[in-house]
């Protein structure tokens, strides 16, 4: 089908029954696999990945920041009053988190990877993970207002403030440094600031997220070009010819918004020109984004992985939210290709991760990573589309 075919057909869709149907396989599918098949019951902790026929990899090591992700669509989903066993296993997932990766070998912060019988297999401290493992403990805080998670969170921020700062702004990479540096790791602590201060309503927090708007401004937005690069010097200078990552783009755009909430600083000018700018790099079969393009609008790689999918729903909601005509319908457009293209898997609860521009899948494996993207889309889509 024709992608303006494809928009068509989808924006005529109503965006309730969309969001319901979602949110039902987010209820019984989803969270109820990625708890059983997706947890160790020897070792404890959350299994990294499945294989095509749903089954648990139980020899793939264990990422810290997919560790921190599984807690944090647990928590969501008690939260948002999806799933009150979520409380629970998120706890349980947190107990683990913090036995085995927090500082095991002595050294202050996370480790990076962990050995499917919870051993350290990567001792690196890195940024991108710390910032999921804020955003797991933001979100379970949120839940009971417990003070040792409170206490755990302010550790950690300050962990985050004292090693991992960089004298140029933003945080390094991780310890020990290294090159380049990406926007990546500094974009989700963006995101976990936001839902630091939703947590806690500490002003902290605010002025926190406030120092990645900065950096955003100053140094990884370009706004001659209008894109958001994604390499950089230790300054900040970008790494010529820019890579641009199209679900960054629209991350991006749905962050700001949450910046502008908790704030009042308006975002709408910056919001408009990322999503403008994400989507110009899309599949033309399925009006799906890709992966990555240049800074003047050119396709790089024609795969198309699942996450910005979720993200370009997430930045009309976004719109929607702000009161953009037309932004509802397109929001509903773009969930209904995530249903279409990324979920409708053979395992109840899976996705596909990434197809080619044929339509081929290229991963066999259903990555617990995914579920993170998927999760906080639909729940976002259920408070501002329905």
């Amino acid at each position: 089908m024709a992608e303006r075919d494809l928009a068509s057909a989808a924006n005529t869709l109503d965006s309730a029954a969309i969001v319901a149907r979602l949110k039902l396989r987010m209820i019984d599918h989803c969270l109820p696999l990625w708890s059983t098949e997706g947890w160790d019951d020897r070792a404890g902790g959350f299994i990294d990945r499945l294989d095509r026929d749903g089954r648990a990899d139980r020899l793939a090591p264990r990422r810290v920041f997919v560790q921190a992700r599984q807690i944090y669509c647990y928590a969501k989903a008690a939260q948002m009053g999806w799933y009150p066993e979520g409380r629970a296993i998120a706890l349980k997932g947190l107990e683990h988190l913090l036995a085995k990766a927090k500082a095991p070998d002595g050294k202050l912060g996370f480790v990076h990877t962990l050995k499917p019988d919870g051993s350290v297999l990567d001792p690196l401290r890195d940024s991108y993970d710390h910032a999921f493992v804020l955003l797991a403990l933001v979100t379970v805080y949120a839940l009971d207002r417990d003070a040792q998670i409170r206490s755990e969170i302010d550790a950690l921020c300050h962990f985050i403030d004292t090693q991992l700062r960089s004298p140029h702004g933003g945080v390094h990479e991780g310890l020990p440094v290294s090159m380049p540096r990406r926007q990546n790791p500094q974009m989700h602590l963006f995101e976990a600031m936001i839902a630091a201060f939703d947590a806690t309503h500490d002003l902290v927090f605010q002025n926190r997220a406030g120092n990645f708007f900065s950096l955003f401004l100053a140094n990884l937005y370009d706004k001659q070009r209008q894109v958001l690069g994604e390499y950089f010097e230790e300054d900040w200078s970008k790494i010529e010819p820019v890579s641009v990552e199209p679900g960054h783009q629209a991350e991006w755009a749905w962050l700001l918004k949450g910046f502008e909430r908790i704030t009042g600083c308006p975002t709408g000018r910056y919001r408009g020109e990322l999503l403008a700018s994400a989507l110009r790099y899309r599949d033309e079969a399925t009006g799906c984004l890709i992966d990555e393009g240049d800074a003047r609008g050119n396709i790089r790689r024609h795969t198309r992985r699942l996450w910005p999918q979720t993200e370009i729903a997430k930045a009309w909601i976004a719109q929607a939210e702000a009161g953009e005509a037309g932004a509802a319908d397109e929001a509903s457009a773009a969930l209904a290709r995530l249903e279409q293209h990324y979920l409708s898997h053979p395992v109840a609860g899976g996705w596909y991760d990434q197809f080619d521009r044929d339509g081929n899948s290229l991963v066999v494996t259903i990555p617990a990573s995914s579920f993170y993207h998927v999760l906080c889309a639909v729940a976002e889509a259920e408070q501002v589309l329905t």
